[in-house]
């Protein structure tokens, strides 16, 4: 049996209906799961991640854990006791959802810090253990759904700076193989798309998925800032704008590891805005 946390997020919810499809066991986990949210055949159990002993019961006679390291609430998890769980369950391979920022943002405590000491959990938890860090996701583009439903406008600072975004379904492909498939253990995959895509080439691309123009207004750094500081704290949007704006050489690199694991390349954002245009209608 493999549990999957965050089960009804971006990765999760497709995690979920890959490993069913392939005829795994699944029992998928998240704070306000049903089972309505899940493919017929795949149990779905309530838990929160904050709360190790949630997890317990869930993991008794589980081969695999996808641990899904929290988000915004990561600073909030005990990774030691979801290992420990996993480990008194019978779990022998567990595959983590990190962030690129442990590598690229090390003294960022939101992007690099946090997400460190979970890796080094994992890492020293006797466990199989494969670790995945992607780049910024392609569904981060969700959040231009209202604006472009109502004025076909999108609406971002950085209009040319591009990033290797990653369709998170891929993210969930990759983690479908490494929790299926021997020869992952000890490995780190950083995660990116194809190509280097900037916002107003994001916009573009929804628009031709649409099929109507979506204008692109780009905001000034202070602009941004401002509107990011109503609903993140002030050392994320920092980094964050960092990272849209003044990208590290290593942040703008497309990595190979996607290729490597499933044999094919990464999806373009293209493709994620024509298979999701429906947000955006």
């Amino acid at each position: 049996m493999i549990v999957v946390t965050g089960a009804t997020g971006n990765v999760g919810r497709t995690l979920v209906r890959l490993l069913a499809g392939a005829g795994e066991e699944v029992t998928a986990t998240s704070r306000g799961i049903t089972d309505a949210d899940v493919p017929q055949g795949v149990r779905a159990r309530r838990s929160d991640l904050t709360d190790a002993g949630s997890l317990r019961p869930l993991l008794d006679g589980a081969d695999a854990l996808f641990f899904q390291s929290g988000g915004a609430a990561a600073h909030l998890l005990d990774p030691q006791g979801i290992l420990d769980a996993a480990k008194a369950g019978g779990v022998r391979r567990v595959v983590l959802l990190s962030s690129q920022g442990v590598a690229t943002r090390p003294d960022s405590v939101s992007h690099g810090q946090v997400a460190r000491t979970i890796e080094d959990a994992v890492r020293g938890s006797g466990l199989d253990w494969t670790i995945l860090r992607p780049g910024g996701f392609a569904s981060n583009t969700y959040a231009w759904a209202g604006s472009v439903r109502a004025a076909r406008t999108v609406a971002a600072p950085f209009g040319d700076v591009g990033l290797p975004v990653i369709d998170p379904d891929d993210i969930a492909a990759v983690a479908a193989a490494t929790l299926r498939e021997d020869g992952h253990a000890g490995r780190v995959y950083e995660l990116t798309g194809p190509v280097l895509v900037t916002p107003r080439q994001q916009a573009a691309a929804i628009g031709e998925a649409l099929g109507e123009p979506v204008r692109f207004a780009e905001w000034t750094r202070d602009e941004a800032r401002e509107r990011m500081l109503a609903f993140m704290p002030e050392d994320v949007v920092e980094t964050t704008l960092e990272i849209l704006g003044e990208p590290t050489e290593r942040e703008r690199t497309v990595s190979p590891d996607v290729e490597r694991v499933l044999g094919r390349p990464a999806a373009p954002f293209a493709a994620w805005a024509h298979r999701n245009a429906a947000a955006f209608r």
